[in-house]
């Protein structure tokens, strides 16, 4: 059983119940990396150090060309038909049995989730959702029930602030697995930030459609993220760093959210493989 199955599911806001404990598989030779269209156009980098800290741990990894958007800004804006196609073409391209490793929560919880409505009047199609929803682990999920890493630290002392989009946490509740991942890091201080669970005001098209109303939740949320103390920002989701990260920017502050992905690769090394970057 997973060590985090009796954790409460938040603990700074009411949140969904977590799941029934997942039965985690053995650590696989090679997995499928789904790098989502955010970190494709945005964020490649944090796309690469998912897949080195993944090659750390022995695994191979492979990347379909042809993969584009989970599906999730279509499904949310009500364009459930054009979705479905999207949504169509992923089930093809990661048809194998290998598990699909996905570093943001909100795309995973689109695969592991939201796939079994949009396909719900195709029996034959949603034995492939089932399949697919099976393999389908966000990364820090991955790294630490699956991979068993024991990370150690090799920067300063930090104290650090973890936002965690929404989806991810009420979806997939990988907030957990991110302070876990964090708390093995000796001179790691994670402090909690008042709206730690609020929304940051991305929303995907969310704050397309509505950006004063989107602007004002940013507000809220880098100020709690400044007030909070930590030197260093991360999340496990590009969309929501977006956000943050173009707030910030426009208030001409210096702190950057950075992908966990990203600074678990630079500040730590592997126990299981003594390697560094």
């Amino acid at each position: 059983m997973s060590p985090l199955s009796s954790a409460p599911a938040n603990a700074t806001r009411v949140a969904p119940p977590l799941e029934a404990a997942r039965s985690y598989p053995a650590k696989p030779a090679d997995v499928y990396l789904f790098g989502t269209c955010v970190i494709d156009v945005f964020f490649p980098g944090a796309g690469m150090d998912a897949i080195r800290l993944l090659e750390r741990e022995g695994i191979r990894v492979h990347f379909p060309q042809a993969q584009s958007c989970c599906g999730q800004p279509a499904y949310t804006s009500g364009y459930t038909d054009e979705a479905r196609e999207v949504a169509r073409a992923q089930l093809a391209l990661f048809a194998g049995d290998w598990p699909v490793v996905i570093p943001s929560g909100s795309c995973a919880g689109m695969f592991r989730h939201h796939y079994f409505e949009l396909f719900k009047d195709e029996p034959e199609t949603l034995q492939q959702v089932a399949s697919l929803s099976a393999r389908t682990f966000e990364l820090a999920e991955f790294l630490l029930e699956v991979c068993k890493v024991r990370f150690e630290h090799t920067g300063a002392p930090l104290k650090l602030a973890l936002h965690t989009s929404c989806s991810a946490r009420r979806e997939m509740n990988t907030h957990l697995h991110g302070r876990a991942l964090l708390a093995q890091l000796a001179g790691v201080e994670r402090v909690e930030h008042d709206h730690e669970s609020e929304c940051c005001g991305f929303g995907g098209s969310f704050s397309v459609r509505m950006p004063e109303i989107s602007g004002a939740m940013v507000q809220d949320k880098t100020a709690a993220l400044k007030g909070s103390g930590a030197a260093e920002v991360v999340s496990a989701d590009c969309g929501c760093l977006l956000n943050i990260n173009g707030c910030f920017e426009k208030q001409g502050d210096t702190l950057r959210g950075e992908h966990l992905a990203s600074f678990l690769l630079r500040r730590t090394t592997s126990a299981s493989t003594g390697g560094v970057r």
